[in-house]
């Protein structure tokens, strides 16, 4: 009788603390997720130290060399700039950058940074978190597997070594920021880089 007694109050106990064990574990949970509010802060920490604005942000020129143009950032390559004529017979040994770096010719042919801003016809504003976080994961547009390739330099192998909800966080931050309408262009083929005479 004794050692049933025993038996009975060391699985009262052994229950009480699993159960004391899961509710603060739940608890800790509740208090690690972030507000909107962090979630934009983290995000645009990760944009700013992942040097997002070096290839979609427009440069304005001046003394002191190429600046960002902030009142445009993340808005990708200007709609309207031509694509200069590059010597194609080194295609295969160098890749061209345009001055603000938003524009990249290789072998691959002619890409152009895209707009991240939030504008819906233009930029990432119809976008949903899971599209974004599948577009930097598998390196396909839209994060569709039908979407077309996420085209050299941007360097989506890397992004995709990141938590999903570092990822979530940038895609947070890149919704708060003013919306820019600027239509970048779709990549080019190999065969339509323009060349020098």
């Amino acid at each position: 009788m004794q050692n049933r007694r025993i038996v009975f109050v060391y699985l009262s106990l052994l229950i009480i603390s699993f159960f004391i064990l899961l509710i603060g574990c739940q608890s800790q949970q509740e208090e690690t997720k972030m507000t909107d509010r962090q979630m934009i802060e983290r995000g645009k920490l990760l944009v700013t130290v992942g040097g997002c604005d070096d290839c979609h942000t427009p440069k304005n020129f001046g003394p002191n060399g190429p600046e960002l143009n902030m009142s445009r950032r993340l808005s990708g390559h200007p709609e309207g700039t031509p694509v200069p004529p590059v010597d194609t017979s080194l295609i295969h040994q160098w890749a061209y950058m345009s001055h603000d770096l938003t524009m990249a010719v290789g072998p691959w042919g002619v890409t152009f940074s895209a707009n991240l801003t939030p504008d819906n016809e233009t930029g990432i504003g119809t976008w949903q978190p899971e599209m974004f976080v599948k577009a930097m994961k598998t390196g396909k547009h839209l994060g569709v597997a039908e979407g077309r390739p996420i085209m050299p330099p941007m360097p989506w192998q890397n992004m995709a070594q990141l938590p999903e909800e570092d990822l979530k966080c940038m895609f947070a931050y890149l919704k708060s920021l003013s919306a820019v309408k600027n239509k970048v262009p779709n990549p080019l083929p190999p065969n339509q880089i323009p060349a020098v005479n």
